[in-house]
């Protein structure tokens, strides 16, 4: 069970993770920003974002995750791996592979055929996320850049952060999109009834994703999106939003419509700068054969 604390704020001003650091000295301020973030962090009742401010007669509540151990095991699990130098390694990632270990996934992720594969990964994320720069999700396919140190590591998030990484994804969405490019700029946040759905709320964080049609099919759309932020089930959370749902999505999608193994999202394009060489470098995957094969069985407008 998680453990409950709970602290009625007085006169402290700023920031809910710096206020919570200072009242609860037991923590690291990064374990509370990691807690805010996964939506652990009440004020009043509602998850808190994380530039949250509190205020006199807030009533702060954490409910502190259950520590669980996880034993780090390398598995030989085959990877698709399309670039690799001492520095990086990009990976096509399949479908139904989770990223990194956690109490409900505790072996056969990502992490675990990394560390099989290199004894030299970055540590600087967490001990459960060895080279993992960002992830994408368990039924999302498609490319991944991984840092095989902590320089590297720096170097690629900082690229994240400054908006010159290229992620480029394709979706089939239901619908027929009718103009030919779009932006959707909405803030996403934490669901106020279910913590582990996001939604767009005006008090969420800035999250920006372009969209161009690829092809239009009876019933539904194949798009290109662009994310310009990177917030968590972004794609998924904002064509929800313009009623333009991906497909086969279990929980941002109507149910029981193309089958498959979860939704028809892919990272089709990846491009970045080598943090040591500086060269320019972009990769493309093609999509994975359950995709290609529902898309020819569609009929084409």
């Amino acid at each position: 069970m998680n453990e409950i604390l709970e602290v009625v704020v007085d006169s402290q001003k700023g920031r809910v993770d710096k206020v919570l650091t200072a009242e609860f000295t037991q923590f690291s301020r990064s374990q509370i920003q990691n807690w805010v973030k996964n939506g652990h962090v009440f004020a009043n009742g509602d998850a808190v974002p994380a530039n949250y401010k509190v205020k006199s007669g807030d009533v702060i509540r954490i409910e502190r995750p259950e520590i669980v151990e996880l034993e780090l095991i390398a598995q030989d699990i085959p990877l698709d791996i399309v670039y690799e130098d001492n520095d990086v390694m990009v990976i096509n990632k399949p479908q139904g592979m989770v990223v990194h270990p956690s109490k409900s996934h505790p072996d056969g992720t990502l992490v675990n055929a990394l560390l099989f594969h290199s004894k030299d990964l970055s540590g600087i994320n967490d001990v459960i996320r060895p080279g993992i720069v960002h992830r994408i999700d368990k039924d999302t396919s498609g490319l991944l850049m991984v840092a095989k140190n902590d320089e590297t590591h720096r170097a690629l998030q900082e690229q994240l952060m400054d908006k010159t990484v290229i992620r480029k994804y394709v979706a089939l969405v239901h619908g027929e999109i009718q103009h030919e490019t779009g932006t959707i700029d909405a803030p996403i946040g934490r669901s106020h009834s279910n913590r582990l759905v996001n939604t767009v709320r005006p008090e969420g964080k800035k999250a920006i994703t372009h969209f161009t049609v690829l092809e239009r099919y009876q019933g539904y759309t194949l798009v290109e999106c662009q994310l310009e932020t990177g917030r968590t089930h972004q794609i998924r959370v904002h064509m929800k939003y313009i009623d333009y749902p991906i497909a086969g999505d279990p929980v941002y999608g109507p149910s029981g419509t193309l089958k498959g193994n979860g939704q028809f999202l892919h990272a089709a394009t990846l491009g970045f700068v080598h943090p040591k060489t500086g060269e320019e470098l972009l990769f493309e995957a093609p999509l994975p054969a359950i995709f290609q094969d529902t898309l020819n069985g569609l009929l084409k407008k």
